[in-house]
């Protein structure tokens, strides 16, 4: 059973930085594609930035591109987003996610996604 677990939320002022951390257990994870969602209060669950577990190929929502990096240590089996010049409209709660499979059209859809971690919370002060 796959098992994630998100770290590294918190409180920051507009302009910071904070770095997520998402533990990866349960199998190898060779083949996968993880990804970062994030759900603002009021809003719906929404694509923040993806990684292929394999080949590292990386992809980003327009809102933060340029600011937001997703990477992965297979060693660790750990994917990070390094999150800088924060925004107050980035802050929610952040999710990470995987599925079986190699990156697709469908890497930004929710219901492509096997196994999701439990979240954890980010908020950027004005």
């Amino acid at each position: 059973q796959v098992h994630l677990v998100e770290s590294g939320g918190g409180l920051v002022q507009a302009g910071g930085s904070l770095r997520l951390s998402c533990s990866a257990s349960g199998r190898t994870f060779s083949g996968y594609t993880m990804a970062w969602f994030r759900q603002a209060p009021g809003k719906e669950r929404e694509f923040v930035a993806g990684i292929s577990w394999s080949a590292g190929s990386t992809y980003y929502a327009d809102s933060v591109k340029g600011r937001f990096t997703i990477s992965r240590d297979i060693a660790k089996n750990t994917v990070y987003l390094q999150m800088n010049s924060l925004k107050p409209e980035d802050t929610a709660d952040y999710y990470c996610a995987a599925y079986v499979g190699v990156v697709r059209t469908t890497i930004k859809q929710l219901e492509v996604y096997d196994y999701w971690g439990q979240g954890t919370q980010v908020t950027v002060s004005s």
